[in-house]
């Protein structure tokens, strides 16, 4: 059974616009600064992390308190994405990011990749989030956002250095299957955005990355609010610039 988590103070009655967020992995990295930016901004954020231990998203509740919400799912359980869905039952949020992401060794092709190793990354990385937004897409308001922490390398147009060749599948594959549901809802008020971060210097990034957490998520935050009106899917990067697919 999936854990939830509150830090004991409820939602505000009339929040601002834009002001409920529903953050899916949030326990470290680009999850947990984004928890913080938006914390920081006054927004009323639902986070979650995949088990019951400590993480730094403990410590920011902690620091904010009132604003953060701390649930538990892990993206690759069905049952536990359904269980956080019944407990959302009477919620409605502004925005819905899924952040949850893994990867494995940078230099190992696809063929030097081992089944479980290949499943493992495209699981989460690919077929968890969609599930996660199938499940909770009636959580977000009808003009309200939905957005997934893609990446630059899920381009095929961009990929002409290779490596990284089974975390750029699982974010390629992140993509075409945000277009598959973009096309099923067409027309629909809702800006969907695959969200690319940048290299960012994180546990996941590692230490040669070119950004650090502050030049990439407050701008991360920025592009989204700029396209909280932008109906349709949107492929960018932390600056708002469009990527090739």
């Amino acid at each position: 059974m999936s854990l939830s988590h509150s830090n004991g103070h409820s939602e505000p009655s009339s929040p601002a616009p834009g002001s409920r967020v529903l953050l899916i992995g949030a326990s470290r990295g680009l999850g947990l600064a984004l928890a913080g930016e938006w914390a920081r901004a006054g927004r009323h954020v639902v986070a979650t992390v995949r088990g019951s231990a400590r993480t730094g998203l403990r410590d920011l509740a902690d620091t904010y308190p009132g604003q953060i919400e701390i649930e538990t799912v892990d993206v690759t359980e069905p049952e536990q994405i359904a269980a956080l869905n019944d407990r959302m039952a009477h919620r409605m949020f502004d925005l819905l990011f899924v952040n949850a992401g893994v990867t494995n060794p940078a230099d190992d092709t696809v063929a030097q990749t081992s089944t479980e190793e290949f499943v493992r990354v495209m699981v989460t990385n690919a077929l968890g989030p969609l599930r996660v937004i199938e499940a909770l897409q009636d959580r977000v308001a009808p003009a309200g956002t939905i957005a997934v922490m893609s990446s630059g390398q899920g381009s095929v147009a961009n990929n002409e250095s290779g490596g990284h060749e089974v975390y750029r599948g699982s974010k390629a594959a992140l993509n075409t299957f945000m277009r598959s549901y973009a096309a099923r809802h067409s027309g629909e008020p809702r800006p969907l955005v695959l969200m690319a971060p940048g290299w960012v210097r994180t546990d996941l990034g590692g230490p040669g990355a070119r950004l650090d957490i502050d030049e990439s998520i407050p701008n991360v935050v920025r592009t989204l609010d700029d396209l909280r009106d932008s109906p349709g899917l949107h492929y960018v990067d932390y600056l708002g610039r469009t990527i090739a697919w």
